[in-house]
């Protein structure tokens, strides 16, 4: 390591997948040394000596700034700031074996993860918490629009730091954000959490009838009313509205669901084209978050009373008892009552509010120089 590199604050990325490399990135090019842990020796050992992860990142080239171990406990020593980029369905098993090694400090632990836990229906700051015993002031989560080979192409783009504390996210955000790379700030952790979540599950629908081969009408329906859907639920669950409106919500839709980059979009895809949930699972290179999520999304729904019409006839696709093709018609409802359209939280009107929504994300991305009224750079 180089006298510079010795200087520069130190952080550890847990998991060297596409994303976790990706964010690695976005932090050793905004001024960080960045040590990476790999489950894999022979990943470890390509970051570390090649500067490359040919498998998860094909054709980027890593700063030099970015090592990697497959030692979890060399990746996480002296480090200032932790990030979690694991499968969510490993997350808890991940955790026990982080939680000796940082149980002396007080760092901030930043979740990359986009899912609930399926057995629990737990978020993952919600997981992180119980696992390392921490103060939730310490978590931080980051979401947003963050296809992570165009981050890793140097394509401009925003996300949103959320925690408890507004100085644990200031910290994170300051950490995270680079010439090609902005990150806002919110306290709202779970507005920010379950956006990320549902965007991946309406991002199936959209996939779904891509597969089967309808056209832009159908799939402009569903994500408008997959939007309500999303606040509906978040806002039931403690969010705010105007959160799931910004980057984490209505910004991370439009990435996911418009963009052939997303693994749950295309995993929806396959599912229209009429490959089963298991032929999906096994053609993936790698996890699309959305499959998991559906069953506990959708727990939660019902013990709060939510309808989630799209979500719940995507999970009729993954269990083989509905045609693919049949999903267009249920855009909405399966019987044929007329229903008001509401654009936000059960509150009637016209298209403004999906208008001003989409406004509001377009401008954060714009005018990164400005204090938005919500998530505050």
């Amino acid at each position: 390591m180089s006298r510079r590199q010795e200087s520069l604050p130190r952080v550890a990325v847990i998991g060297a997948g596409s994303w976790g490399t990706t964010f690695g990135k976005v932090l050793a090019d905004g001024g960080a040394n960045v040590t990476m842990w790999a489950r894999r020796a022979e990943l470890a050992h390509e970051i570390e000596e090649a500067k490359r992860n040919s498998r998860y990142l094909p054709g980027i080239n890593l700063p030099r700034e970015m090592s990697a171990t497959h030692h979890l406990s060399e990746a996480l020593e002296n480090a200032d700031q932790i990030y979690l980029s694991v499968p969510s369905q490993t997350l808890r098993e991940n955790l026990k074996a982080v939680r000796p090694l940082v149980s002396k400090t007080d760092v901030p632990i930043v979740s990359l993860m986009k899912g609930v836990e399926k057995r629990t229906g737990l978020r993952m700051s919600q997981v992180i918490q119980q696992e390392l015993d921490c103060d939730p002031a310490r978590i931080a989560v980051a979401s947003g629009p963050n296809l992570a080979l165009e981050i890793a192409r140097e394509q401009p783009t925003a996300a949103v730091i959320a925690s408890t504390s507004q100085e644990t996210a200031d910290a994170v955000a300051r950490r995270a954000r680079n010439r090609y790379f902005r990150s806002f700030v919110n306290t709202d952790v779970i507005g920010t959490e379950f956006g990320g979540v549902l965007k991946n599950l309406i991002a199936v629908a959209i996939g779904i009838v891509d597969g089967v081969g309808y056209g832009e009408n159908t799939k402009a329906s569903i994500i408008t009313r997959g939007l309500v859907e999303m606040t509906d639920f978040a806002v039931a669950q403690g969010a705010q509205p105007e959160t799931l409106q910004g980057l984490a919500g209505l910004g991370d839709l439009i990435a996911t669901c418009q963009s052939p980059l997303s693994r749950n979009n295309t995993a929806g895809r396959l599912l229209g084209q009429g490959y089963s949930f298991q032929d999906v699972v096994k053609q993936m290179n790698q996890t699309a978050e959305g499959l998991a999520s559906v069953a506990p999304v959708l727990q939660l729904a019902r013990q709060a009373g939510i309808e989630m019409p799209i979500v719940e006839q995507v999970k009729r696709v993954l269990d083989g008892t509905m045609n693919p093709r049949e999903i267009a018609p249920h855009l909405t409802t399966d019987d044929d009552e007329p229903k008001g359209e509401r654009t936000q939280n059960g509150t009637a009107g016209g298209g403004g509010a999906l208008w001003r929504s989409l406004q509001r994300t377009l401008d954060q991305l714009r005018n990164s120089g400005r204090r938005p009224p919500r998530d505050q750079p």
